[in-house]
């Protein structure tokens, strides 16, 4: 069973429909959270570490990434976030980004379980190292289209995937996603029943109903 998760922070009427629809709840802490989250990221491209720490330590989730393991960031910085972060959450991330070294990354830290992060590539980050390096590691997909996250999970042993990619095209664009048809406007096929101002959540809505049947 993989857990889906909506990790987006700042609108408690997305969350809700998406908790509806069986997705767990994460944001990029600290941040604005409207429900205790079930994972936690950082922003890999400005680092807080005092304050994440301080977030992790106040809502305990369940999972919860670390510095991203790339050329900005040596072994032993990564291992010390995750050691530190070990003490909050049962289950740390890493997130490799240099091929060749997952051998390096141990499978428990202190208490706490590790499992690896792989950055679905899109225009907000990638990784450079290749699905095959991670075995039968435990994964946790990171961004991505729902599309891109099913189909490496017929290649890597995921457990978790997050993402915002829906909710973003649904307020950008107003439009929905769905396994069959790819993205769509749903007031193209007279789906639409309510105002205007309900236009995003509800191609909203039709995303998440579509990305959790096929993980069914």
């Amino acid at each position: 069973m993989v857990d889906l998760i909506y990790c987006a922070d700042g609108n408690r009427r997305f969350a809700e429909i998406a908790g509806n629809y069986g997705f767990k709840y994460g944001a990029q802490l600290p941040a604005t959270v409207y429900y205790a989250p079930y994972f936690a990221d950082q922003n890999w491209k400005n680092p807080r570490r005092r304050l994440y720490m301080a977030a992790l330590k106040k809502h305990r989730p369940a999972l919860a990434t670390v510095l991203d393991w790339d050329d900005n960031a040596t072994f032993d910085q990564v291992m010390n976030w995750a050691i530190e972060a070990a003490w909050y959450v049962p289950e740390v991330i890493i997130i490799p980004k240099v091929p060749g070294t997952i051998d390096r990354i141990p499978e428990t830290i202190g208490k706490a379980k590790v499992r690896l992060g792989y950055s679905v590539p899109t225009k907000y980050g990638k990784t450079d190292v290749s699905p095959e390096e991670f075995g039968n590691r435990p994964v946790h997909l990171l961004g991505g289209s729902p599309k891109a996250q099913r189909q490496l999970a017929e290649r890597m042993n995921v457990k978790s995937a997050d993402g915002n990619y829906i909710q973003a095209a649904a307020l950008r664009f107003g439009k929905a996603w769905s396994n069959d048809e790819g993205w769509y406007y749903p007031g193209d096929k007279g789906l639409y029943k309510r105002q205007a101002k309900d236009a995003a959540y509800f191609a909203f809505e039709l995303s998440c109903k579509s990305v959790a049947a096929i993980w069914l």
